[in-house]
């Protein structure tokens, strides 16, 4: 698998994700970007989706085994932000719910995050755990 590949097919709707993020629906330009990404998600489910379902069931086996496992898209956050080093991060709060006996009444959520490529388990609203790494 081209992991470079991947990551940058993350950023590209990391970003276009921010552009829809920073404009209303009045504005004309708004259908145009949401089309975009949406072609963008959709190219990158068809290129990168089975590879993605390997490792999310990975990390759903390891961690998360009673929760069902939802198409990778799904794992994207709705922002991210960037710092001085040019690397993603989230928010705790962001992610898909899962379910993770090791931290019992903690809100769990599994998250895709680019630039490093990996997967995080954000573990209540303080902790966060990097669960794979796309290196």
């Amino acid at each position: 698998m081209d992991l470079k590949a991947l990551d940058k097919a993350l950023q590209e709707i990391v970003i276009k994700r921010s552009e829809l993020g920073k404009i209303d629906y009045s504005n004309p330009k708004y259908d145009e970007l949401e089309e975009q990404l949406h072609d963008l998600e959709d190219d990158f489910h068809d290129e990168f989706g089975d590879y993605l379902e390997e490792v999310l069931q990975t990390v759903h086996d390891e961690i998360c085994p009673d929760t069902d496992i939802l198409f990778p898209i799904a794992y994207i956050a709705k922002s991210y932000q960037l710092n001085s080093k040019n690397e993603f991060s989230v928010l705790s709060s962001d992610g898909v719910f899962v379910e993770v006996d090791k931290y019992p009444g903690k809100e769990t959520k599994l998250v895709l995050v680019p630039n490093p490529l990996r997967m995080i388990l954000n573990i209540g609203l303080d902790k966060q755990l990097i669960v794979w790494t796309g290196n």
